[in-house]
């Protein structure tokens, strides 16, 4: 007798084989792709000072942790498959889990993976200038498909070609590319402060310490600037935010996989906080091993990497702009290397752990029925597949950089909302298991839910326009939400 008729599809069980250190490295490689070394030009445009960039990524990491502190109690009140989906679903109603779920898998979690995938051969093209935007192959009604997007998308589906093959050879990947990478990043702090300390960018930086200033730049000219002083540095703070909260993102990826977790009870709340904790101290060393070595003011006409800052580095690329002051010519192929290994790192996380929210709104009746089983290797292989093309889809439409930038309005509501359901699920359930309690309650979870509002607020007045997209996006999730279930309610009939 077959494998498939002793086992069907529908009884398999995931299995249990996600150690601490697994989990992680999960955690860590999720969290770390290529944002740490770009997005600080960007903030250093919108804060202008060091004192305020290290501010922004301090900020960033406490509301993060903090989060992750939060989420430990829900981890291990619930640990099943789907994580923050099971969490809104439980603390509200199906319609809340859905609303996650949908926008998790249209835009957050696929257009993350198409970003992550993008970034990975655009630094290919570094080290083989065969892959290139500007190689285009041939055209697909009227879409240009240029070198780059093929390898973006072949990256997609070797990772999500792993992961179908079972968990253990999921893991594998996972541990080696994100234990390398937090090696690497780790090393080249170091080298940052030891050989690349220098007294010009230390001088300039730690003389104007504290001054902010919010540049607007178009066409690589500085069109305005802005001291900033009262509410405008806050104003400032929470705009900055936008990209070291996408490089401190996914964090929670973990949670998708709980029911494959040993002691995931424990095991998951720990391995949030010493994940989120790890990323944090990387990142703030970073930023400052930046502030040692070049100067965070700068010009985009400046004609070498000390003129142009951190603020106006090339392509945004601080870590290879620092690295070169450490490693000449081959910064470029060494900064190159280990972005390559980060992205790789970054996407199989979240190519593993994603199908997870899917299995579960399957087993909900919310998603695709095949969607909820798992194949002979016990790894949701279907949901690997639809996650799969549509991250590629959206590597040919460009558009998943923009798809982002509409989203973080939204995800934040979610990380929000998911917190609230700590006090909420404390009301309904008071007597539930709860074998780690949320540390601080309720002033640390409070303090996210007002941080992380603050921030939003902030961004519906500074980005009126991308969180209104973002708000669309949710919103589209409601009549698709009732359609479904009339569907599904038809089909059991």
């Amino acid at each position: 007798m077959s494998l498939n008729s002793e086992h069907p599809a529908e009884t398999r069980e995931f299995k249990r084989e996600l150690g601490l250190f697994d989990s992680v490295m999960i955690v860590v490689g999720s969290m770390i792709g290529s944002g740490i070394f770009i997005v600080s030009a960007d903030i250093a445009r919108t804060v202008g000072s060091p004192f305020l960039l290290l501010l922004v990524w301090l900020v960033t990491g406490l509301v993060t942790i903090t989060a992750a502190l939060s989420y430990g109690e829900l981890a291990g009140m619930l640990p099943h498959a789907g994580g923050q989906y099971v969490y809104l679903r439980e603390a509200y109603n199906p319609l809340m889990g859905f609303l996650y779920g949908w926008t998790f898998f249209i835009v957050i979690q696929t257009g993350t993976i198409a970003a992550v995938a993008v970034a990975f051969a655009k630094f290919t093209g570094v080290l083989i200038p065969w892959f290139s935007d500007k190689n285009v192959l041939f055209n697909l009604f009227g879409l240009k498909i240029s070198t780059q997007q093929v390898l973006a998308i072949a990256s997609i589906i070797l990772l999500s070609y792993t992961n179908s093959r079972g968990l253990k050879e999921g893991k594998t990947v996972q541990n080696i590319f994100t234990s390398t990478k937090t090696l690497a990043l780790f090393a080249l702090i170091l080298l940052g402060f030891i050989l690349g300390a220098n007294s010009r960018a230390i001088s300039e930086n730690f003389s104007n310490f504290w001054g902010g200033e919010w540049l607007q730049v178009s066409d690589g000219k500085i069109t305005s600037s802005q001291s900033l002083s009262g509410f405008m540095v806050l104003a400032a703070i929470g705009v900055a935010m936008v990209g070291s909260l996408f490089s401190s993102d996914a964090w929670n990826n973990i949670t998708f996989t709980a029911g494959e977790v040993k002691n995931p009870k424990r095991t998951i709340p720990l391995s949030l906080f010493l994940g989120t904790l790890i990323v944090t101290i990387l990142y703030v060393g970073a930023n400052l091993a930046y502030l040692f070595v070049l100067p965070l003011r700068g010009t985009p006409d400046g004609t070498n990497v000390m003129a142009q800052g951190i603020q106006f580095a090339t392509s945004d690329r601080v870590a290879t702009a620092a690295s070169s002051l450490i490693f000449g010519d081959t910064a470029v192929i060494i900064m190159a290397l280990l972005i390559m290994v980060s992205t790789i790192g970054c996407n199989n996380g979240l190519i593993l752990a994603g199908a997870r929210v899917y299995y579960a709104m399957a087993k909900d009746n919310l998603f695709f029925k095949k969607v909820g089983s798992l194949n002979k290797n016990s790894v949701p292989s279907f949901g690997l597949i639809i996650q799969a093309v549509w991250a590629s889809i959206l590597c040919l439409s460009g558009t998943y950089n923009q798809l982002l930038e509409y989203v973080i309005f939204a995800v934040l509501i979610f990380y929000i909302l998911t917190i609230i359901g700590v006090f909420i699920l404390r009301k309904k359930r008071p007597d539930a298991e709860r074998p780690y309690k949320a540390w601080g309650y309720p002033v640390v979870p409070a303090f996210y839910i007002v941080v992380a509002f603050f921030i939003c607020i902030d961004l519906l007045y500074y980005k009126t326009e991308s969180t209104s997209w973002g708000v669309a996006f949710v919103l589209v999730g409601i009549p698709i939400f009732y359609l479904w279930r009339n569907l599904s309610k038809k089909k059991t009939a």
